[in-house]
């Protein structure tokens, strides 16, 4: 399991990781994971082999792994995996896509980050056609790129990357459940019965937060923000009545969400947006934008409301529309939760065990048929005291043979 992200890092992709990592070891399957540090030692009781990383300018809480090829490639041929998940690659992503095609070994890819995206709204736009051309090669190697949402896997159709499956995301229906809404939570922010408009995720500037300032002045409400990032200082000066909470987990996060009134999200280039759907499990109508993720998660007018992304006026007036309306809010969270019933992170996991099986039976495939293929002129050049012909297929029993090795 190569992340892109420090497990010790709280974000889509590291949520993800570990959700797989549970059910990997529910289903008794071992697992090692590739990160960059600092990292914790074990995830969900499996090693972690952290390598070196850089803080991004302007973000510094994000590190990107440094590791090259060849130390990937070390680290593969050491633990001798069936398979490679690849989560969210970039740059370790892509060292480790090089190394595994080195070695001949299957590789599952996860889409979870538009990059390109990501790079606009820290002015770094320009290098959009060059995320995309990376990506292009490091998924183009992979076996198959598993894609989260209806939105990424148009975008990745657009931009020719072959063999792509839909894998959306679980949610934990425990953790985000009705049955968390707290009297004593909504009595502490909302001390005169205010409508509670909230929040939740990074406080970042590609999530377009400074959009949550057209909602500072709505009569009768109290805006949370739940979460911390690189644009908290910013948003804070620019919303002096809100209450922000900074990063919660676990219980405290259940409550804070469940006792949600109305649950707003303003980024518009989400592969998926676990938020939002943690949101709808907790029963909570969302405002999102019309685009991304959501899109597959908000029905319109249903279990909440989608506003065009460009449009501040837009978001505004479809938040007021719950505010002013009880009843609505009521029967769209009754939505909310029947909505993401059926997506619990167990039947995620056997979704993507499903995934590994096609890749490693396709693959297994492969080798018999090239393997196959070579006899015939192996047992010619052995009759004409030639040696056997080099190439892939031949190559491939003694890359495999050192893999065996290393067990």
């Amino acid at each position: 399991m190569v992340s892109e992200s420090s497990p010790a890092v709280v974000n889509g992709v590291t949520n993800s990781v570990v959700r797989t990592l549970d059910h990997l070891r529910a289903a008794g399957h071992e697992a090692v994971v590739v990160a960059p540090g600092p990292a914790p030692a074990r995830v969900s009781g499996f090693p972690v082999r952290e390598v070196r990383s850089v803080a991004l300018p302007r973000y510094r809480t994000y590190r990107l792994g440094l590791a090259t090829p060849h130390e990937v490639g070390a680290i593969l041929v050491e633990t001798a995996p069936d398979l490679v998940h690849l989560a969210g690659p970039a740059v370790l992503g892509g060292a480790a896509a090089w190394a595994a095609r080195q070695l001949d070994l299957p590789t599952v890819a996860v889409f979870q980050t538009d990059a390109a995206g990501f790079a606009s709204h820290y002015g770094f736009g320009m290098f959009g056609p060059l995320i995309w051309a990376g990506l292009r090669r490091l998924h183009g190697a992979a076996d198959l790129t598993l894609v989260p949402s209806t939105w990424s896997y148009q975008q990745l159709v657009d931009r020719g990357i072959p063999r792509l499956a839909r894998w959306p995301r679980g949610v934990d229906l425990d953790q985000f459940n009705p049955a968390h809404r707290s009297a004593e939570v909504r009595r502490e922010l909302a001390p005169r019965g205010e409508t509670l408009i909230g929040y939740v995720g990074r406080v970042s500037q590609e999530k377009r937060v400074a959009l949550l300032t057209h909602l500072a002045d709505l009569p009768g409400t109290r805006l949370v923000v739940v979460g911390a990032g690189p644009a908290e200082r910013w948003l804070r000066k620019r919303l002096p009545q809100a209450t922000f909470t900074g990063l919660r987990r676990g219980a405290d996060l259940s409550a804070l969400m469940a006792s949600l009134d109305v649950f707003v999200h303003t980024g518009a280039n989400e592969t998926f947006c676990q938020a939002v759907q943690e949101a709808l499990a907790a029963g909570v109508p969302v405002v999102a934008p019309a685009a991304g993720g959501p899109v597959d998660l908000v029905h319109n007018g249903h279990n909440g409301l989608l506003y065009p992304p460009d449009d501040p006026l837009a978001l505004r007036a479809a938040v007021h529309r719950l505010v002013r309306d009880p009843a609505l809010r009521q029967a769209m969270g009754a939505a909310a939760r029947q909505s993401v019933l059926g997506r619990t992170w167990t039947a995620v996991g056997e979704q993507l065990l499903g995934f590994y099986r096609q890749v490693l039976t396709a693959r297994a495939r492969r080798v018999a048929q090239a393997e196959v293929a070579v006899r015939p002129a192996t047992r010619e050049a052995a009759s004409a005291g030639s040696p056997p012909a080099s190439g892939a297929a031949s190559a491939s029993p003694g890359i495999r043979s050192r893999l065996w090795s290393a067990r």
